[in-house]
């Protein structure tokens, strides 16, 4: 199991005019492809349980962090958007990922978590 304590995010509808108009989505998408790929994060083709932490909100009591701390997180961005984010940010092609299980979770901080299942 692997953990890196990158924040995970959903990849962002992007447009053409994106790559000179700098909105603030897409800026904190590219940080995040940097980040995953400076911490030399890798994903199996096959057999892997990735899960998202989500981190949450500075806003939300005590008594609700306790509640939802390692709940899963049924909000947006969705999994599939987040996976998308994740293996755009790893591979050029991601067409040889073929099995990944994917969960969301609430967390302190946010992490991504890599496991290689066993078969």
């Amino acid at each position: 199991m692997k953990v890196y304590d990158i924040t995970p995010m959903g990849k962002p509808r992007m447009t053409r005019a994106d790559k000179w108009k700098k909105r603030p989505e897409v800026l904190r998408y590219r940080a995040f492809c940097d980040e995953v790929r400076l911490q030399g994060v890798e994903l199996p083709e096959s057999g892997s349980h990735v899960t998202f932490i989500l981190p949450m909100p500075a806003s939300w009591s005590n008594k609700k962090r306790t509640e939802f701390n390692g709940k899963p997180h049924q909000a947006k961005p969705d999994f599939d958007n987040m996976m998308k984010a994740l293996m755009d940010a790893i591979y050029e092609n991601d067409a040889h990922i073929w099995d990944a299980r994917v969960s969301k979770l609430w967390g302190e901080t946010g992490r991504i978590i890599i496991e290689e299942l066993k078969a």
